[in-house]
């Protein structure tokens, strides 16, 4: 296999295949320019496509999600990018009730097919305005696709599957992972959004995790493994559409379900799942659900405070045995 690729240059690659593939694909964003991004996730996008197609926008996230909507109704594919998923706050208004609802209300004779690219997620010290995981708050708008990748292959064949479509999507880059490593996929990749992947098979307790939360769910995995439970592992990828045949599936062999989410326990994606699984597969469960979430505070800035807040490791196998032994 060729060499590595880490997730942040996989945005780039991803992004770059399908501007090569389509001349109405362009990118808008602050600094994603000559600076190549401020987490690097656009380098070399500039030299190879030129202002024409990559645009350094002001300081208003308004203006970036407003422009991309505008030029996405009149034929365009635009990739936005919003700097930190917090951020997404700052233009709700295009994100919620304009982008999602112009298909709809148009009884489909105009259609807004954008990505919105953006950083998520905490567990690197950048303190409660700047470390949210968000996908959650996106999960509250009907008519949005939400695609939140695990690793540098899925990063690269959900960008194209995400450019591609002609609903909007809103796509989750996880900061913990961007230096994170893996096979870079063949050319012409497309990973279908709302696909769940079983990244680690096993008959006792199914662990469905999305973004920075699936390496931790398979490291909690080779620990419980040591002590004779083993772990299945879903990523999710997408939380819309949501695949719940894959966990469903899953369930059919542990009958025993742990969500590891970074979300806030209040309202985040787990809570779906879990009320899915106690719609349809209740006959299937052979114990309680459990979620391991965020706890609802505002994120703290000081790592060992972090830690308490968001999923670890240790929360995931001490969750995991008390669920083997009930």
């Amino acid at each position: 296999m060729a060499d590595m690729i880490t997730y942040r240059d996989a945005v780039a690659e991803g992004i770059a295949r399908e501007m090569r593939r389509d001349a109405s694909v362009v990118c808008l964003g602050e600094d994603i320019a000559a600076a190549g991004g401020v987490f690097k996730t656009t380098t070399g996008l500039l030299k190879e496509f030129g202002p024409g197609r990559v645009w350094d926008t002001p300081i208003s996230e308004q203006a970036i999600v407003g422009a991309a909507m505008g030029a996405a109704m009149t034929g365009m594919r635009p990739v936005a990018e919003i700097m930190f998923s917090d951020f997404l706050a700052c233009c709700w208004d295009y994100l919620a009730n304009e982008i999602p609802k112009v298909r709809y209300m148009t009884g489909g004779q105009v259609t807004v097919p954008l990505v919105v690219r953006t950083a998520n997620g905490g567990g690197l010290g950048f303190g409660a305005q700047h470390s949210q995981a968000t996908e959650n708050w996106a999960l509250t708008v009907p008519g949005l696709k939400i695609a939140a990748p695990a690793t540098p292959a899925d990063v690269i064949g959900m960008l194209a599957a995400a450019i591609r479509s002609d609903d909007p999507v809103v796509f989750f880059e996880h900061k913990g992972l961007f230096a994170t490593k893996g096979p870079p996929p063949p050319p012409g990749h497309v990973v279908e959004l709302g696909r769940a992947a079983v990244v680690r098979e096993g008959d006792d307790i199914t662990l469905v995790a999305l973004a920075s939360m699936v390496p931790l769910a398979l490291k909690a995995a080779g620990v419980l493994a040591g002590e004779g439970i083993e772990a299945e592992v879903v990523d999710l990828r997408c939380l819309v559409p949501l695949d719940a045949a894959t966990v469903l599936a899953s369930l059919r062999k542990t009958s025993r379900l742990v969500t590891v989410e970074e979300n806030p326990y209040q309202g985040g994606w787990g809570a779906t799942v879990v009320s899915i699984v106690a719609d349809e597969g209740f006959g299937l469960l052979d114990a309680p659900v459990r979620r391991v979430a965020g706890e609802c505070v505002p994120l703290p800035f000081a790592d060992t405070l972090e830690q308490q807040v968001i999923p670890t490791v240790d929360k995931v196998v001490t969750e995991v045995r008390r669920l083997a032994a009930y």
